[in-house]
């Protein structure tokens, strides 16, 4: 079994029709997603707001690695150029975890290293899955709690958006 937590962003283009290229990427194996919600950029501040959204994912058959890469060719076939680190972008794609899995591989650190620090990924993944825990840090809902409320307000939801 490989039970995922894919983290989607998009700030470029069609930013709602990026983040649904995602998802079709990975059905059948789509458990669950979060509700869209609108962010300001982290990192890179000088550039258009974020959508972004959470979605759990399972399938016997990919281990961490596959989900890596399904994530990489949902990126190109969104024609994502790699220009800026956190900079502007069409869609990304992060594995957040993998069944717990740890990587300190460079190119596949697991569980994602920015995601304690990030409402942008706690709020929707709580949404969706409220007593997850994420492996090494505890449970998101106390990761969320120790958000700054300055930050939890730049994380708006938009139920105006839909990705099912």
């Amino acid at each position: 079994m490989s039970r995922a937590v894919l983290s989607l962003g998009s700030n470029l283009g069609d930013r709602l029709g990026f983040l649904r290229l995602a998802l079709d990427a990975v059905r059948p194996a789509l458990v669950a997603v979060s509700s869209v919600y609108e962010t300001k950029a982290w990192g890179v501040e000088d550039q258009p707001d974020f959508l972004n959204a959470v979605c759990v994912v399972d399938d016997p058959a990919r281990d961490h690695w596959a989900w890596l890469r399904t994530g990489q060719a949902a990126e190109q076939a969104a024609g994502r150029v790699r220009e800026l680190r956190w900079g502007p972008r069409t869609l990304d794609v992060d594995v957040v975890t993998v069944d717990g899995v740890r990587s300190d591989d460079p190119e596949l650190l697991l569980p994602h290293p920015g995601t304690p620090d990030r409402a942008s990924v706690l709020i929707p993944w709580a949404e969706i899955d409220p007593t997850a825990v994420l492996p090494g840090h505890g449970p998101i809902a106390e990761l969320l709690a120790a958000r700054p409320e300055s930050e939890i307000a730049t994380v708006r939801r938009r139920p105006d958006l839909n990705l099912a």
